[in-house]
């Protein structure tokens, strides 16, 4: 159970990291600001409270791995590693800029704190489920958290992985996917229909979830109680595209639109509102 204290804390850093993120995507004029904005609550409550990381130590052997599988939502996590000291906030300004080790999708052989490599969709699932294997065979106890996106799950890659994860009983592997009903060709049920959700997951014998993903506490307790599981795990997690702005809320055009001057400003004013 999540404290009242811990909570609001949590709460004041979705808030910090959401004007991160629309700071780094104004400035280069570039980027996907509604994914990253929805999916904060997943990544603050990992990174905050859940998982065992050190920005100092960042090779620490034991420690949990995140994998951006959705890997174009890269301003969310590059706003909470900046924050978290694995690299200069200043960086942030680099941002998909020539020479940068912040380019548009995670590299992990430049970016302190990245895992993995992802852009190409559905790879992060299957990287995450050969890493977690490896940790298995050489006993070790750590957590692989692994976010993709509702249209990415689209990808027969995703599938390929579950039967793979199941095969081997991960129950190291707690993968999300960012139920928005968007993507970048407009709304997922439109393009290429998931649901029963919850229900495929289960089919390829994984334990589910099915939570408000921009719920802090919803998102601890659930992955408290994943961790109990002897599956691979996959949490839904529902979620408002745009979240935290209200004119971004629920709009395609914010997929991959950055803001112009106004729009910043505006959003900026909004959540300065809410601390």
């Amino acid at each position: 159970m999540i404290d009242q204290l811990t909570l609001d804390s949590l709460k004041r850093k979705t808030i910090d990291i959401r004007k991160s993120i629309l700071t780094m995507v104004y400035l280069a004029n570039s980027g996907h600001v509604g994914g990253s904005l929805g999916a904060t609550e997943l990544v603050v409550a990992l990174y905050y409270h859940i998982m065992k990381q050190h920005a100092h130590e960042p090779h620490w052997e034991d420690r949990d791995r995140f994998i951006l599988s959705k890997g174009h939502c890269t301003p969310v996590i590059y706003a909470v590693l900046a924050d978290l000291d694995y690299f200069p906030m200043a960086d942030l300004k680099t941002f998909r800029r020539p020479g940068s080790h912040l380019q548009g999708h995670p590299y992990q052989g430049k970016t302190p704190g990245i895992e993995a490599s992802t852009g190409t969709l559905g790879l992060g699932l299957s990287t995450g489920a050969g890493m977690a294997l490896g940790a298995k065979l050489k006993k070790q106890k750590h957590f692989y958290y692994i976010l993709c996106g509702d249209g990415e799950i689209q990808e027969g890659q995703i599938w390929e992985a579950a039967m793979f994860a199941n095969k081997y009983k991960l129950d190291n592997i707690i993968a999300f996917v960012d139920r928005n009903y968007q993507q970048s060709d407009g709304y997922t049920e439109a393009v290429m229909p998931m649901d029963p959700l919850p229900a495929k997951w289960e089919s390829f014998g994984w334990q589910v979830f099915e939570i408000n993903g921009n719920d802090l506490t919803e998102i601890i307790e659930t992955v408290e109680r994943a961790k109990s599981g002897n599956r691979p795990t996959m949490i839904i997690a529902n979620t408002v595209k745009g979240k935290g702005v209200s004119f971004m809320e629920n709009e395609p055009k914010w997929h991959g639109t950055p803001p112009g001057k106004e729009d910043f400003e505006k959003a900026i004013k909004e959540l300065n509102h809410g601390m």
